[in-house]
């Protein structure tokens, strides 16, 4: 695949991805980062990890705003902004090729697989419920 100095400088500049992948990055950048042209990091990058760097930054964008609507505290057009992206309409249009659904549709239904813990009241349990189960004469 590629030698050890090249995949070294890659997974660098895949952390530099990460670390920003909030922010609006360009492929020269990334580029920069591991010290190769763009075209040539672009086709390095695939290489080893197997996606592009952009399917790389869209994956850890998606994969936060999966987290944000899960934890359902912001709206979806301030989950859109947080990740990365410029226009709802663009990272709504992403996130249902990608996951299957829209983003509401997602918030709803992991609500529905998520159990929120409730605080636990106790009750006054009747003495003649309690004689029957320990079975004591009533």
């Amino acid at each position: 695949m590629v030698d050890h100095d090249t995949f070294r400088r890659l997974c660098r500049s895949r952390d530099f991805l990460a670390a920003s992948f909030g922010e609006r990055l360009r492929l020269e950048q990334a580029a920069a980062s591991a010290f190769f042209s763009p075209f040539h990091y672009h086709r390095l990058f695939r290489r080893a990890f197997g996606e592009t760097p952009h399917e790389f930054l869209t994956r850890l964008r998606l994969d936060q705003a999966k987290r944000l609507l899960a934890a359902g505290e912001c709206s979806v057009t301030d989950i859109c902004f947080a990740v990365g992206y410029e226009s709802l309409g663009s990272f709504s249009l992403r996130f249902k090729e990608l996951a299957g659904c829209s983003p509401s549709e997602y918030r709803r239904r992991v609500r529905c697989w998520t159990v929120v813990p409730q605080r636990w009241v106790p009750r006054p349990v009747p003495a003649c419920f309690l004689r029957y189960f320990a079975g004591l004469p009533l």
